[in-house]
């Protein structure tokens, strides 16, 4: 059997690993700085003593990679200055680092414990390979932002990733990136995404929405698609292009603001006033306007380009006196809405519900009325008489 030798990384190591002793010492420092993660040049023995030389090695012998008695290091040895080092470094569990200028105190458990994979953990598990990087006091250097150390220090003390206001997780994801903390990467991405869904759930204001306005071109299609507006004062605004699909436009004011070709795609829009605004080419397929008051609003572009409400819920909707001409209506719902002295000339009213409804005073010339449900509408006063091909499914 070939003869074996046991190697401790210190004496205060209880367990060690056991190498099979190879025919030369530079091959045995190999093994033992591949099992380490360590440079090394000589070994120790129980006594202190250094060894350089196979021969010396005797079958179950005990050595060690740092020697950490009281006088370690014999004075005829090449590597007096980093076997101090690294016997500074071990015996000490107190650690300074110098981030970006900024001194943090710590223990070296604190930073190798939590993450024990990490840039930080490897980097103090061997602190002799890093000698180079420190200040002349002896902190550890690193040149990054102190304001974002911090509290990845902390997540290593306690385990817990906690953010003052005025942090931004960004910043924490890319430090803990850096460092090689996944656990803190992990908690700075789930503060991330709960940042940005407060953005989306939380109303935007009527001074947030100028800020876009102004800062965007003017026939830019600017992107509101899913965003929160409730309750927002946006009358008389200029929205023209606005991609509001899928928004929440709920009990807003949008009275006499100018909308046009804006995509209103599925918008909730239930309870807003829209009195008086300039909707000409809107695109409001699917969208929920129940209870809208829309009172002399003008769908009608000269330009050919209607405004399309195929599938909308309008019920309840106050259309008075609005201009419709053209507007595509098909198989909306528009029960209860109110439509006196509409201009609904060429209007697409096929399959819609118009069940009491009330049509009184408006202008149906050409309008395609076929397949609607008219039931209980009032067809009083009208401009032009309903002819018989314009409801006839």
């Amino acid at each position: 059997m070939k003869p074996r030798v046991q190697v401790f990384e210190s004496r205060q190591h209880s367990t060690g690993k056991v190498f099979v002793l190879p025919s030369t010492f530079q091959e045995l420092l190999q093994q033992v700085e591949s099992e380490y993660h360590a440079h090394v040049n000589v070994l120790y023995t129980k006594d202190g003593a250094s060894i350089t030389d196979i021969d010396l090695i005797r079958d179950d012998d005990l050595l060690y990679v740092a020697n950490n008695l009281e006088n370690p290091v014999p004075n005829n040895s090449d590597d007096v200055t980093v076997n101090k080092m690294q016997y500074n470094h071990k015996s000490s569990e107190w650690i300074t680092l110098n981030v970006g200028g900024k001194l943090f105190t710590t223990t070296r458990t604190t930073l190798v414990t939590r993450d024990p994979e990490s840039m930080l953990a490897k980097m103090f598990q061997y602190p002799d390979r890093w000698s180079n990087t420190t200040d002349k006091n002896g902190a550890y250097l690193f040149d990054r932002s102190p304001e974002y150390f911090e509290p990845l220090l902390d997540f290593l003390r306690h385990g817990k990733l906690i953010l003052n206001p005025n942090i931004n997780p960004q910043g924490i994801l890319e430090e803990a990136t850096f460092y090689g903390l996944t656990s803190a990467a992990e908690e700075a991405e789930k503060l991330l995404k709960d940042q940005q869904m407060q953005i989306y759930s939380e109303p935007l204001t009527r001074s947030m929405v100028i800020k876009a306005l102004l800062s965007s071109p003017g026939k830019c299609e600017l992107r509101f698609q899913g965003v929160n507006f409730a309750g927002a004062d946006l009358s008389r605004l200029d929205l023209r292009y606005v991609n509001f699909k899928l928004a929440t436009l709920t009990n807003c004011n949008l009275s006499q603001a100018n909308l046009y070709c804006c995509s209103l795609e599925r918008t909730n829009l239930s309870g807003s006033i829209l009195d008086g605004a300039n909707l000409q080419g809107a695109r409001m397929i699917c969208c929920n306007a129940e209870g809208c008051s829309m009172k002399a609003c003008n769908f009608d572009d000269p330009s050919g380009i209607k405004a399309n409400m195929e599938g909308a819920n309008m019920k309840g909707v106050n259309f008075e006196g609005s201009l419709l001409a053209g507007a595509n209506l098909r198989v909306a719902t528009l029960k209860n809405s109110n439509l006196k002295n509409c201009d609904l000339r060429g209007a697409i009213l096929a399959g819609t519900d118009l069940e009491d409804c009330d049509l009184s005073g408006c202008d149906l010339f050409e309008a395609n009325l076929r397949g609607c449900n008219v039931k209980g509408t009032k067809f009083e006063e009208m401009i032009t008489p309903l002819h018989m091909t314009q409801s006839v499914p």
